[in-house]
């Protein structure tokens, strides 16, 4: 099993498919999962119940689906906070192979701005300049808990071919 770690829009779930229809392995978004399981996007339950109740809730559905799986070639990219709650980078580092997918926080912002902010509670109604900060801040937090992956990959930065390129790197690293 491969856990795709990083922050949000690394890429985990467009390099997750990538990566899964390269190798033949099966694919599983943890956030998809949790939807399907709680009935609620995430940004949902997160407005109706907190973040703090969605991260106890999303510990679980990991450990479930991961003990549920008959598959043992697995790819799950995961919630972008998921490694920061409890012992959740150890839980992954226990279960399978941990990949981090490391960008800078000025190419993550330029890719957030692409996607529907309005699916990411936390950063709606930012301007640029202040979703640069707030990345730059979490991301520094965050980045101790990454960096207990057991790889780590560059992003080659903002450009197209991006997502292909992190998904073919992993394969080469992992030798898959």
């Amino acid at each position: 099993m491969i856990y795709l770690i990083g922050y949000m829009a690394a890429g985990k779930t467009t390099v997750g498919r990538i990566l899964a229809d390269k190798t033949g392995w099966r694919f599983v978004d943890l956030d998809e999962a949790f939807e399907q399981i709680h009935g609620l996007s995430v940004a949902e339950y997160i407005r109706e119940y907190g973040v703090e109740a969605f991260r106890y809730k999303e510990k679980y559905v990991l450990e479930d689906i991961a003990d549920m799986s008959p598959y043992e070639n697995v790819v799950y990219a995961t919630g972008g906070g998921y490694p920061c709650y409890e012992d959740n980078m150890d839980c992954v580092n226990e279960l399978g192979t941990t990949v981090y997918i490391r960008w800078s926080a000025e190419d993550l912002v330029s890719r957030l701005m692409l996607t529907d902010l309005s699916t990411r509670p936390n950063l709606v109604g930012h301007t640029r300049e202040e979703l640069l900060a707030h990345v730059t801040r979490q991301l520094q937090e965050r980045e101790p808990y990454y960096m207990q992956s057991q790889y780590m990959i560059q992003a080659p930065g903002f450009i197209p071919e991006a997502d292909e390129m992190i998904a073919d790197a992993i394969i080469s690293k992992l030798n898959l």
